[in-house]
């Protein structure tokens, strides 16, 4: 819901559960005033006239109230808005207009020919916010950066900061720790969103996973970007985020161009960290992930059995060992395309190897589909090896800087996406290839970060790095439209390119390349922090887990840490005894039926990953499904029982394993044996309403 002040200069976006207002003043100064619990109009008028403090010298009044602070005039805070032209660098904004349409607020603002729109819209509690940058003038204008929005935080002690963080199999790391004064920047210049830090921050001073204000955002971009937290000299929290990573410049706005930044979205939830994931969780199933209502097929995927050894009827014998334990849908990986044995030659031409697939694709997709499961591909089309037909025709459609070696990561360059004819080649051939055979996945990935960022001949090559994302996207986007049947994962060397932006185009995306079902717990509770099950892949793999760390695991152990997202297969079926595969067959069987509730629920991380005992719950009507996983047990000492969420505590539930009828209150308070011991144990425990 917007409301509006009578005068037209104060505004407030009501949610189910929360507030946000922003007021403009006479002098034009747009100004935070509460971002928080619901509130009446009245109240945001009454914070309206509160006057501003009286600041000591070298101070600004401005700072740390400003909504978008940009650069120029009284300020020192960073600013969202860095602008240059020939003749001057800053901005001096005059207020024009406010448009509203349903929930959609636009401020629209002036500079000489520079005209800025500052967009709010509040779907759930999330307040979704974003700038679009039109130049009306005669003459360029140089930006320098345009951050998507600033988020102001209320006067509060003691605040907390909470990031994601890690590298290659090791994402989604969660860390807290007190905020100082000074900045804190997190972010990537890496050109993808990599795997060091994922773009979310969220902030609070006392909250537990249950209780408690937490404040958190959220970026949706898929390239370089930069989130910075700023504790100012007088306390105040002020948190700026966008495209790019420095201000080096980030387009070039020719007379009649516009840029539009990405969204950057924040929460409020008084309902501690799990609140706030469950608010995150529900935005995006209704927002943001396509299709997110349909229920996401437990696969098979072909990597860690056959890596580039592959062929036709290799494949074959996999998808019906895969079919026989109940998987719905056949993942080919690498290596079935041009000259691709190794990591060294074939990226750039996607057309199927005749040596291997000598009829194409679609005899192996027929043969997939009459065995019941659905059938897709692997490819990396933003890539190439200098060892393809694609390189050799087109050596100049890479990123690369003149005079300088061109670095080679996995013996592959980076193709320059933001050129049109290298968009309509991939646009050709991706079509051509989901034309050419009953294709009904795509994992697309990205196995290299941007290192020699040129564009020789182009008289602005920055723009590159904008411009490879908004192709991407507009590639995703017409091949989607073009194949509507057709879903996407996103993968990035793992979780490389996980972001609210990708997210939008894609139907789930690959968490990590580890694939260690312990390792995995970490991982999989950074990553729910933010983003739902619904997503979030996982996959059962062979044991010892030769990939990375050589753990043994039981099949159970495996099983159970992957069902926590969208179960995956990828240990090599054709060494698994009968037993294991009948094993994994019920495993399986007993993920389809907990599989709405884990997809679709309601989340509660019941005990993190930290040692010994973990565990999360996942509710949806009646129902509820508990994996809980014993890491260790020490000392011989009894395993605590678990304190379940979300239940009625009048109403009385059943165990599906034991039969055993429990009360919602003891469950609540008292807690649910779990009969786990010794160690990498799991158990899966499914209750239902009586």
């Amino acid at each position: 819901m917007l409301e509006i002040s009578e005068n037209g200069r104060t505004w407030l976006l009501t949610g189910p559960a929360s507030g946000y207002a922003v007021h403009l003043t006479e002098g034009d100064e747009l100004l935070h005033l509460h971002w928080g619990p619901r509130i009446a109009l009245a109240d945001a008028e009454a914070l309206a006239v509160r006057p501003l403090p009286v600041y000591r010298p070298f101070e600004s009044p401005l700072d740390g109230r400003e909504e978008y602070p940009v650069e120029g005039g009284p300020r020192f805070a960073r600013p969202a808005l860095s602008v240059r032209t020939e003749e001057r660098r800053g901005t001096e904004w005059r207020f024009e207009a406010h448009e509203a349409e349903g929930d959609h607020l636009r401020l629209r603002f002036r500079d000489g020919g520079l005209v800025i729109t500052l967009h709010y819209r509040m779907r759930h509690d999330v307040v979704e916010r974003w700038v679009t940058l039109d130049n009306e003038g005669p003459a360029p204008l140089e930006l320098l950066r345009a951050d998507a929005a600033t988020w102001t935080l209320p006067d509060r002690e003691g605040w907390r900061l909470s990031q994601l963080h890690g590298r290659w199999a090791a994402e989604s790391l969660l860390t807290a720790a007190p905020l100082t004064h000074g900045e804190k920047v997190i972010g990537s210049r890496r050109g993808h969103t990599g795997h060091q830090h994922l773009p979310w921050v969220a902030l609070d001073t006392d909250a537990t996973e249950e209780r408690g204000e937490v404040y958190g955002c959220a970026l949706g971009w898929s390239g370089s970007w930069r989130i910075a937290v700023a504790q100012l000299p007088d306390a105040r929290v002020q948190i700026t985020g966008g495209a790019g990573y420095d201000d080096s410049g980030l387009l070039l706005l020719a007379a009649g161009e516009s840029y539009t930044t990405p969204v950057f979205a924040g929460l409020w939830s008084d309902g501690g960290f799990g609140g706030a994931s469950r608010a995150w969780h529900a935005y995006q199933r209704a927002y943001v992930v396509p299709d997110a209502d349909r229920d996401r097929p437990v696969l098979f995927n072909s990597w860690e059995a056959t890596e580039f050894d592959i062929s036709e009827e290799q494949q074959g014998a996999l998808a019906r060992r895969a079919a026989a334990i109940g998987v719905e849908l056949f993942v080919v990986d690498d290596g079935w395309f041009g000259r691709r044995t190794s990591d060294r030659a074939g990226l750039g031409d996607w057309t199927p190897n005749p040596d291997r697939f000598p009829k194409g694709l679609a005899p192996l997709a027929d043969h997939v589909h009459a065995l019941g499961m659905q059938f897709g591909i692997w490819v990396e089309p933003e890539m190439v090896n200098p060892d393809s037909d694609l390189y050799r025709a087109h050596p100049d459609w890479v990123q690369y800087q003149p005079g300088r070696t061109r670095t080679e990561f996995r013996n592959q360059l980076v193709l320059n996406l933001a050129r049109e004819d290298v968009q309509e080649y991939l646009w050709r051939q991706l079509d051509t290839l989901l034309s050419s055979a009953p294709i009904d996945y795509v994992k697309w990935d990205f196995n290299r970060c941007f290192t020699d960022a040129g564009w020789p001949g182009d008289p602005y090559p920055q723009r590159l790095w904008v411009d490879h994302v908004r192709a991407l996207y507009a590639l995703l986007d017409r091949l989607r439209a073009a194949h509507p049947d057709v879903v996407f994962e996103s993968c990035s060397g793992g979780g490389g390119r996980i972001d609210l932006g990708i997210m939008s185009r894609t139907d789930q995306v690959w968490t990590s390349d580890n694939t260690d079902p312990l390792d995995r717990l970490a991982i999989q509770h950074g990553f729910s922090q933010i983003h739902p099950a619904r997503v979030m892949a996982a996959w059962v793999t062979d044991s010892p887990n030769t990939q990375l760390n050589d753990r043994v695991s039981s099949l159970g152990f495996r099983f159970v840490s992957a069902m926590a997202g969208v179960l995956g297969v990828g240990g090599d079926l054709t060494q698994w005894t009968e037993e294991e595969l009948a094993e994994a067959g019920d495993w399986v069987s007993l993920y389809k039926e907990i599989r709405p509730l884990v997809q679709h629920g309601d989340l509660h991380r019941l005990r993190p990953p930290t040692g010994g005992l973990s565990a999360v719950q996942y509710v949806r009507g009646d129902e509820s499904v508990v994996l809980a996983w014993l890491q260790a047990q020490s000392y011989g000492e009894p395993v605590p029982a678990l304190r379940l969420r979300g239940l009625d505590p009048t109403a009385s539930y059943e165990c599906l394993e034991t039969g055993e009828i429990h009360r919602g209150a003891v469950l609540l308070h008292h807690g649910l044996d779990t009969a786990l011991r010794g160690d990498l144990d799991a158990a899966v425990i499914r209750l239902r309403r009586i």
